[in-house]
């Protein structure tokens, strides 16, 4: 049964990535994956914020929304393998300042956002 709440998950995800994409190109072009970006830093954000709602929980999360939330929705949203190959079509083109900035703004800001997502829920259930 918990893979069926991930699989459940996973396309909820993926289908939300999709309309985080689409809307990035129309909003913001073709030349640049602006929506990766968003869609790596809005998912570490809401992961941390779920694994300081779950850590709150403690035993008392059940685990079949545990699964739906992180491994299946959160999983099935961010898109690190669509990031690595965004990175290494810009550094192929040459475009490697661009690639650069790509690499550390969607590492650094997954993390930062990541810590933001777990003092949010702190702070809210403290």
């Amino acid at each position: 049964m918990p893979y069926v709440w991930i699989f459940l998950g996973g396309g909820l995800g993926a289908a939300a990535r999709h309309g985080v994409n689409r809307a990035a190109l129309v909003l913001a072009g073709p030349d640049y994956p602006s929506g990766t970006l968003f869609v790596n830093i809005a998912g570490c954000l809401v992961m941390g914020l779920l694994a300081g709602w779950f850590t709150y929980r403690g035993e008392s999360a059940p685990e079949p929304l545990r699964l739906f939330l992180t491994t299946g929705v959160v999983g099935g949203f961010t898109t690190f393998s669509a990031f690595a190959l965004d990175a290494a079509l810009m550094w192929e083109r040459h475009d490697t300042a661009q690639a650069l900035t790509y690499v550390g703004g969607s590492v650094l800001g997954g993390i930062i956002a990541l810590f933001a997502g777990l003092w949010a829920m702190r702070a809210m259930m403290s």
